[in-house]
Parts: structure tokens; sequence; C-alpha cells
């Protein structure tokens, strides 16, 4: 079995994930527009015919922006708590508003997605890993701080898209003023690059295979420093970032298989876009 991931937009101006098997498709986050979702899909060759759900981790705009025309014009169930619907301010049509709670399995065609809580500025955020059988991908962003929840659905990840918002240096000595640069680095805010690097380090799986640095900071990061810090402790995991105007490619993500004793990654990246 495989899943096929790509980042569409990742950043404070718009997120959106993509995550498929064979026959379906779903969508983690609806940050960018709906032609620019159409837009970019259709550059990794793929069609949001395939699409059968977005699932919305929280309320904030960047995670938010598109989901309602994308909903309205292919009729995609939206799945999100009744506390982000409302203060969203979303107007979804009733049919296809789905409500999940933090640890239900969901099922949409052959996938399976579970939600579960997560630490951030939200009203009811939650981090998503969906799974086709033994395959597991999980989009793990806008995070305060690494809990339980988060370390243990981690280690269980052949790939994840994991938030390396900052860097410490950079958003010290910026220009963002104090109160914004607390809540920031304040335990529900977002996760900088240090933090991203002990999560990977004390909980990566040996099986994972790919690794996406999602939600960078255009002030305080750039994707030098993010990738020069994972890709010298990376060993067989491939370091990628996920950039904030422009799609990722498109990868395949495969488990682990047992071969004369020894355990190999199959992995394959299918496209890449410039």
């Amino acid at each position: 079995m495989a899943l096929f991931i790509a980042s569409l937009n990742s950043g404070s101006n718009g997120n959106c994930y993509y995550i498929a098997n064979g026959d379906t498709a779903v969508l983690i986050d609806a940050g960018i527009s709906c032609k620019e979702t159409e837009k970019r899909m259709k550059r990794l060759g793929l069609s949001l015919k395939k699409v059968k759900a977005i699932f919305i981790t929280h309320e904030h705009t960047d995670h938010i922006f598109g989901v309602e025309r994308l909903s309205k014009k292919y009729q995609l169930p939206v799945y999100i708590t009744p506390a982000t619907l409302l203060l969203g301010k979303l107007k979804i049509e009733e049919h296809l508003v789905r409500s999940f709670q933090k640890d239900e399995h969901i099922q949409v065609g052959e996938l399976a997605i579970i939600p579960f809580a997560k630490i951030h500025d939200a009203i009811d955020a939650h981090s998503f890993v969906v799974t086709d059988h033994d395959v597991r991908v999980g989009v793990f962003t806008d995070i305060g701080l690494a809990d339980e929840n988060l370390i243990n659905h981690f280690a269980q990840c052949h790939a994840a898209f994991l938030e390396s918002n900052y860097d410490e240096h950079m958003l010290e000595n910026g220009s963002y003023p104090w109160p914004l640069k607390n809540r920031i680095r304040g335990g529900r805010g977002h996760l900088s690059n240090k933090q991203a690097l002990q999560i990977f380090l004390n909980h990566r799986p040996t099986y994972m295979s790919h690794l996406f640095l999602a939600h960078l900071s255009r002030q305080n990061n750039t994707p030098k420093k993010a990738k020069e810090l994972f890709d010298a402790v990376a060993k067989q995991t491939k370091i990628i970032v996920a950039p904030r105007d422009k799609p990722t490619a498109l990868y395949q993500i495969r488990s682990s298989i047992k071969m004369n004793n020894r355990f190999v990654i199959e992995n394959t990246q299918l496209q890449l876009f410039q």
C-alpha cells in the first residue's frame, strides 16, 4: 500500500495539504483560494474530482480561506468541529458539514483519518493522521508545544508535515512587536526550528522516509536555515521544505518491508516542479 502526498501551500499566507491513495484524496485545510488550489493541483497532475473531503484544523484564516468556495463548487464534505465552524464564521452548506470529535476514527473510502487535540491559540484545534492500511502520514502544524498526543502520533508516521516556524535568534532580533513575539514562542503559538528538531531526534521512527518542514515564517526563518539543521541529522529520512508560494512535488510514501532480515524503506519522488 502507498499514500501520495504534497503540500499545496504552507505558511501564514495559506495552508493546504493533499493526501491520497489510489482512489481517494483528502485535503487537510483549505487556506488558499479555490482557484489557486485548482491551479496547483493541476500543476501536479491531480484532479479535485478525486478529493472526497476537506478536514479543517482550526479557524485561523490561513487554514479556512478557500473552504467555502471549494466545498460548494465540488460539493465536498467539510469535517470541522462546531466551535471552529462558529468562530470561523463559515457558511458551508448544511448537508456538507461533518462534525467530529477528538480521537474519532473517520473513514473516507479506504482512508482512515484520526483527529487529535493540539496545543494552539485557537478555539478547538486539531491535528490529523491519515492512514491507508499500514501507511501513516501526519499533519502537525500550528503547535505551541509538543504534548503526549503529538509525540505518540509522530512516532508512528512513515511521513509527516511538521511545523518548523521560526529561528529563535531571528525572532528575538526581528521587527515583530514584543506581544507578537511572545505569542509565537509562548507555548500556544508555533514551534521553533530547534523545538521541531527535538521532536524529530527524540521520536522519529526508524521507518520515517520523508519529513516536510512546514509553516515556515517569512520574516523569522529561512528554508536554508531549517533544512540545514535537519539535513545534518536526517540519516535515511528525506527532508523537504514546504514552500509558502507553490506546491511541493508529489511524493509516494510506502511502509517498510522486511527483506533478507533487513527493513528497507521504499519511497519515490514522483514529480518535481521548480
